[in-house]
């Protein structure tokens, strides 16, 4: 069975990021992610704020945790740069090389990166090649840092309006033109049953680049075990498949944060 890892920034949201951390140890989840090292999120929004790497680095020690990834650069490309944009390449791998570097003092081996928002008047074509190139350059970076960037379609008719990247098809496309075995896919089940639907037979089409997965009821983003998906079913097939990487928890909670994930850790047994 795939190994459970808890978004802190959207399971315990009002929490310190200390708590957070030891909270996800004392549940019993073999792994954390959040998202930006430089932003802090509340619940509503991202505030500037740094995260303390040497406290993260003691947390994972001390709690025996694993940080499975945190994101390299945002959506819309306003943090770290857009991938569709050949004059953001630079800033781009900037960020990836300081982020590599605090990576490795966490013994983080997978970086989140966006496609960043599609460019009017620019043929679409034309950005999908950008992100390959961009990607292609990035990649003999991360090969030698030993850093896996996970490219993570995301859906625009809800969350993020404007998004390049919304379909899985053209994630795997991606990839494989990048060709290269530190790009993978991350898939998110809530995202792409928005956008696509069938996940099961999307997922058995392109679990040899699948990295790592995220979960959400659909609507809503709320617990997996709230909704239209069927996610015992979705977990047994990604094992069935010989998947051995971790399954993101990444919903936001309507009970309490302990109650929410005891409850869905039960539905994916």
């Amino acid at each position: 069975m795939a190994k459970i890892c808890v978004c802190v920034e959207t399971v315990f949201p009002k929490d310190s990021f200390e708590s957070r951390v030891k909270k996800v140890a004392e549940l019993g989840f073999d792994a954390f992610e959040f998202w930006f090292m430089d932003q802090w999120f509340d619940g509503e929004k991202l505030i500037p704020r740094e995260k303390n790497v040497n406290l993260i680095a003691l947390l994972i020690k001390d709690s025996n945790l694993v940080l499975s990834n945190f994101v390299l650069n945002s959506p819309d490309g306003s943090i770290g740069g857009s991938l569709v944009k050949p004059s953001d390449r630079s800033l781009y791998i900037k960020k990836l090389r300081e982020m590599s570097l605090i990576a490795h003092k966490m013994d983080c081996q997978k970086l989140i990166t966006c496609t960043g928002n599609l460019v009017a008047g620019v043929p679409r074509k034309k950005q999908h090649m950008n992100i390959v190139t961009t990607l292609k350059k990035a990649s003999k970076f991360a090969e030698k840092e030993g850093i896996t960037l996970l490219l993570e379609p995301l859906n625009t008719l809800v969350d993020h309006p404007g998004y390049f990247l919304d379909s899985p098809h053209e994630g795997a496309q991606i990839i494989k033109e990048v060709n290269s075995p530190f790009v993978r896919l991350l898939f998110d089940c809530y995202h792409m049953q928005i956008m696509n639907g069938n996940l099961i037979a999307t997922i058995e089409k392109n679990i040899d680049i699948i990295k790592h997965f995220h979960s959400a009821g659909v609507p809503g983003r709320h617990e997996p075990f709230v909704g239209e998906l069927n996610y015992p079913n979705i977990a047994k097939r990604i094992d069935e498949l010989g998947y051995n990487g971790y399954f993101g928890l990444e919903y936001f909670p309507t009970m309490p944060s302990d109650e929410s994930l005891k409850a869905t850790s039960i539905l994916l047994k």
